[in-house]
């Protein structure tokens, strides 16, 4: 049975195009293949567990009816729905995955990210991105009143557009020096990622040892998965419709 990877679908209700193609991946592929590795921004924005919309219920259910039928079915946090939890995984039966994980696929080990915490050109973001993953900070956030989380949610999505409009692509791109340094650490040839929308398969060396970094597509124009077959590893897109 195959395995597959997504990423940056970014589910809101204003896109009901991805929504279809999402419910229709879930029916016609990911119920065939062992397991589903979502690896970050699922949603477009994600206030909290206790805010859960019927659009996000929906997609909740989803899943869950996939994950009954034996897809086992694993998330990781992304920058926009990194206040995901618990309460979500459960409904949606599935599991929640620390950033980086180590996963076995295809017979190797191989280090799973959403992909942000690799932009350690962009300061300003990482400086962010310690604030609000600070256990402290998202306690605060999680018991902040749902108006103030909606608006807070709002601010930093468009700062965020205007901010990456004005940088130099490689400030928002991975660092490379980063990424044999973090594969490296975790004894890994093989890092899989999202969140630069840069789908991509990249050769490197790490410590002297061919190595490459998988980058899956975000689904806007197309959809990408990252489908494994034993030793068969695909990146392909595929219509929205």
């Amino acid at each position: 049975m195959s395995i597959l990877l997504i990423s940056d679908l970014h589910l809101e209700q204003e896109r009901p195009d991805i929504t279809r193609a999402f419910l229709h991946f879930l029916e016609t592929r990911a119920i065939h293949a062992q397991a589903l590795y979502i690896l970050g921004d699922f949603f477009e924005v994600w206030i909290g567990d206790d805010a859960i919309s019927p659009f996000q219920r929906s997609i909740a259910q989803a899943l869950r009816q996939l994950s009954d039928r034996g897809t086992r079915i694993y998330l990781m946090h992304g920058n926009r729905d990194f206040l995901i939890g618990k309460t979500f995984c459960q409904e949606a039966g599935c599991t929640l995955l620390r950033d980086p994980s180590l996963v076995e696929l295809g017979g190797e080990n191989v280090l799973l990210m959403h992909g942000d915490s690799l932009c350690t050109q962009d300061e300003a973001y990482m400086r962010l991105r310690r604030w609000l993953r600070n256990p402290l900070s998202l306690f605060i956030l999680r018991n902040l009143p749902l108006a103030t989380r909606h608006t807070l949610a709002r601010k930093l999505r468009n700062q965020s557009r205007e901010q990456t409009r004005m940088k130099a692509s490689d400030i928002v791109d991975v660092t490379l020096t980063e990424v044999p340094r973090i594969m490296a650490a975790h004894g890994v040839r093989t890092l899989i990622h999202g969140h630069t929308h840069r789908p991509a398969v990249h050769p490197l060396q790490v410590a002297g040892q061919p190595a490459r970094r998988i980058v899956l597509g975000d689904w806007d124009s197309q959809g990408w998965a990252l489908q494994v077959d034993g030793q068969n590893w695909q990146l392909a897109p595929f219509s929205l419709h």
